[in-house]
């Protein structure tokens, strides 16, 4: 079962890799051209999110009616719920890291099929990020004297 679910996660990444190559979302000149609203805004990328939210809420309604998913134990789905400072905090680091450089970090995963001089400067500050949040939370979770609060953290 596990070479089935690592075949899966492999065709399910270059499905997703190709839908941000064809979308053209791996060009940093077309995501800034979206994001870029008071100058020559290019709304292409709005057909790119509509049909994945599209077909999100379509799949979600019958993956969740299932009691477990196909290639899982359990669906793993987050608890909380509440939008509280350190998700808006996050919302904005990303929105400022995605406005400035143009990646976010599918399509700056994308690629590595195809590097650019921006990707091989952006992918290592991208890993450095995700390493300092997971140290960062692992001291937090740490300080509160509890081991299933770091593995929490860093899960």
């Amino acid at each position: 079962m596990n070479a089935l679910k690592s075949l899966t996660s492999f065709a399910c990444g270059l499905l997703f890799g190709g839908g941000l190559a064809l979308s053209g979302m791996t060009r940093p000149q077309k995501v800034l051209g979206f994001l870029d609203v008071s100058g020559s805004w290019d709304g292409s990328l709005l057909f790119v999110l509509g049909g994945a939210v599209t077909l999100a809420v379509i799949a979600f309604h019958f993956i969740l009616r299932r009691r477990k998913p196909l290639l899982a134990d359990h669906f793993a789905l987050p608890d909380a719920t509440a939008i509280d400072g350190k998700l808006i905090a996050g919302a904005a680091i990303f929105g400022l890291g995605w406005g400035a450089a143009g990646y976010c970090p599918g399509p700056a995963i994308a690629l590595l099929a195809h590097p650019n001089i921006e990707a091989l400067y952006f992918l290592p500050s991208m890993i450095a990020g995700w390493w300092i949040w997971r140290w960062t939370a692992g001291r937090a979770a740490g300080s509160k004297g509890t081991k299933s609060a770091t593995r929490k953290a860093l899960s």
